[in-house]
């Protein structure tokens, strides 16, 4: 143990050492680069008095950054129109022509929260982030229309010393470049306007050690007319006011144009001459001795001294590592400790889990009602003995469940562990599963349409805390009727999240073996290739929409109609405009068109069949609180139909136990 521990206090000794010493040679490197200009933005136009259009503009700035998987990343372009006026927000990006997918996105990304921060209640707004996009939000329809006003300039402080020799030179590249953006543009076979790779990079040699290098872009959406006539502006911009620097740039609305001594594009898209460094040159030689006695005496010299400091902190706090460890570890058992029940308390509890108190049951387990001895009502999940999760794995879990604090999130009490016995805690919610009341003639008659609209909302908000709010990013990869319970005046919590995953920060989608779920709630691409994601939840709740609005369960199609789907069955009578006709017989007398009609369509995005169609769960929550924002049409739902009762699709019959095809059923905690 102890020998465990010097280990892992050597260990973190070297990482920290490591970090340091990084962190001066990123502090000596930002010593000899010239510094990158990171935002630049401009603030403009009437201030936002609309909460409408604040809206507006909040969704518009969310489908930006969601746009990539539409947009041709090789011009970088893309824009977007969301509301109707005068309540009209529009906005669009342009990407430098050199720049990946990666780069472009992040910096779209950084833009869009820019938008906000530097410009708040202001409709017009330009954002320029380190010159790799321009982005750019208003009030006002600007698309195709050549801006070149108000534009931002940086000279390079240095001057030339041979004007002879660089203006001919530069004034060649500025031409050269300007030609090759219009014949970039000309030479375009697509017939859209907004996909012309208006773009060009080059250089031109002065003398054998000095090259210009410049590069020249319009947004795709102008004319070939246009951008020449914006970009020449510039450049006789930079003639006047910079002619004799050895370097400049101006960026305005529709273009941008720069030039240095070194090159300033990604090497595979630039000519890259073999004798061009790809470093700024130095040309004046005292620099360069100062930076070579920097770098041989000045440095090693710090380095050293830091190595001497941090290890004689680390002999101080060596003694001190062992107690830390096994503090933080206590902690962590206490934390689990503190939500444990003694068995004998949760089966006085529940009656020794008698049928009186039985809830549910399904494929892993049971739910009984069980109340503690101060009063306190529970709900016990009893999970199968032969789950194949362990104590440690389980005890996680249930640290994990515990830190999920949403009002539309079922909460979780406690555990129990005792030999084989796995038990989980949860408050109780005397109404039961929303299924229950669904799809009952006569409790169905208590869910009016103020209150199954208030449970869509609910369970939108639950699934916006999983996925993006949350200390934790969940996909619950189970949502359907039988897992949304009603608590107090039904506001409806999500539960059962035995089947959970927790997503990193860098993951968009997993891949499985495992299938898990419900069919008739499971994306096709889950379902057939188990591949999951945030989308996947998407899916299930546009299922569930539909359902709460028809009042019948997913799985009672094809039977006695002629759709084979709740999907089909929406999908037609969404086409033919008989809405009235998809919704519930009890909800007809009385309900709002408006928010029915726009229910449907929800639900119909949700559910279409390429993962990127369907909206994100934030999108989701302002489309419903909105109701002037315009909702794009879904395309056609999934085809994705049901082939087995049983077992489905593509999925072997050893693994098909995992499946659920009971409404009520009890999943186990699925270990990450």
């Amino acid at each position: 143990m102890k020998a465990g521990i010097q280990k892992h206090s050597m260990g973190s000794f070297f990482k920290v050492f490591v970090k340091i010493l990084s962190l001066i040679l990123i502090c000596y490197g930002l010593q000899t680069n010239a510094v990158t200009v990171v935002f630049h933005n401009s603030c403009s136009g009437d201030p936002i008095t609309s909460n409408t259009y604040q809206s507006n503009l909040n969704l518009l700035l969310s489908s930006l950054t969601n746009s990539f998987h539409k947009t041709i990343i090789r011009n970088g372009y893309y824009n977007h129109t969301v509301g109707r006026n005068p309540n009209t927000a529009y906005g669009m990006y342009q990407c430098r022509g050199d720049i990946t997918l990666d780069e472009c996105r992040h910096s779209v990304n950084s833009a869009a929260k820019e938008v906000l921060l530097r410009c708040p209640k202001i409709k017009q707004a330009i954002i320029t982030y380190k010159e790799l996009v321009v982005l750019k939000v208003s009030d006002q329809l600007f698309f195709s229309i050549m801006q070149d006003k108000p534009s931002y300039t940086l000279p390079n402080a240095k001057s030339i010393t041979n004007p002879d020799e660089f203006n001919p030179q530069f004034d060649k590249l500025a031409n050269k470049l300007v030609s090759e953006v219009a014949s970039n543009g000309i030479s375009s076979t697509s017939s859209s306007s907004t996909n012309k790779k208006l773009y060009a990079n080059g250089s031109i040699e002065v003398t054998r050690s000095q090259n210009i290098y410049g590069l020249a872009q319009c947004t795709s959406d102008l004319s070939v007319s246009n951008c020449t006539q914006c970009l020449r502006g510039q450049i006789d911009d930079v003639r006047k006011l910079f002619r004799g620097r050895i370097g400049a740039r101006v960026i305005c609305m529709s273009c941008f144009f720069r030039y240095e001594l070194y090159p300033l594009y990604l090497p595979d898209t630039a000519p890259s001459p073999s004798s061009s460094p790809m470093n700024p040159p130095l040309t004046n030689a005292t620099r360069k001795i100062s930076l070579k006695v920097l770098g041989i005496i000045v440095l090693p010299s710090v380095i050293a001294v830091l190595s001497i400091i941090v290890i004689l902190l680390y002999f101080c706090i060596k003694t001190r590592k062992k107690a830390v460890k096994e503090t933080d570890d206590i902690d962590e058992i206490q934390s689990a400790e503190s939500l444990q029940f003694k068995f004998s308390i949760i089966s006085a509890a529940t009656q020794n889990f008698s049928d009186a108190n039985k809830l549910g049951e399904g494929g892993f387990g049971t739910v009984y009602k069980g109340t503690l001895l101060d009063g306190q009502e529970t709900a016990v999940k009893k999970l199968a003995k032969n789950s194949g999760q362990g104590e440690e794995e389980f005890k996680n879990e249930v640290v994990l469940l515990v830190k999920l604090q949403h009002k539309n999130l079922v909460r979780l009490l406690g555990f129990c562990l005792d030999g084989d016995e796995k038990l989980l805690v949860y408050e109780f919610m005397k109404h039961g599963s929303l299924d229950q009341f669904l799809f009952d003639p006569i409790k169905s008659t208590h869910l009016d349409w103020g209150r199954r609209y208030k449970i869509i909302g609910g369970i939108a908000k639950g699934l916006v805390y999983l996925h993006e709010d949350s200390r934790l990013n969940i996909i619950h990869r189970d949502l359907k009727a039988g897992n949304i319970l009603l608590g107090e005046d039904m506001v409806p919590k999500i539960a059962d999240f035995g089947m959970a995953r927790i997503f990193m920060e860098n993951q968009n989608q997993v891949s499985t073996k495992r299938i898990c779920g419900t069919f008739g709630y499971m994306a096709p691409e889950y379902a057939m290739n188990g591949k999951f994601s945030v989308k996947s939840d998407v899916f299930s709740f546009g299922v569930l929409i539909l359902e709460i609005l028809c009042g019948r369960k997913s799985s009672s199609f094809g039977k006695e109609d002629d759709a084979e789907t709740i999907l089909s069955y929406a999908w037609e009578l969404w086409k033919e405009g008989k809405y009235h006709e998809f919704l519930d017989p009890i909800l007809r007398e009385s309900y709002s068109t408006n928010e029915v009609v726009r229910c449907i369509q929800i639900g119909l995005l949700c559910v279409q069949e390429d993962v990127d169609d369907r909206p994100t769960m934030a999108m989701i929550i302002h489309m419903l609180n909105n109701h002037s924002v315009t909702l794009p049409s879904p395309l056609s739902p999934s085809a994705f139909l049901l082939r087995d009762e049983r077992r489905g699709p593509n999925i072997p019959a050893k693994e098909a136990d995992n499946v659920s095809v009971n409404e009520v059923t009890v999943t186990e905690l699925y270990p990450r």
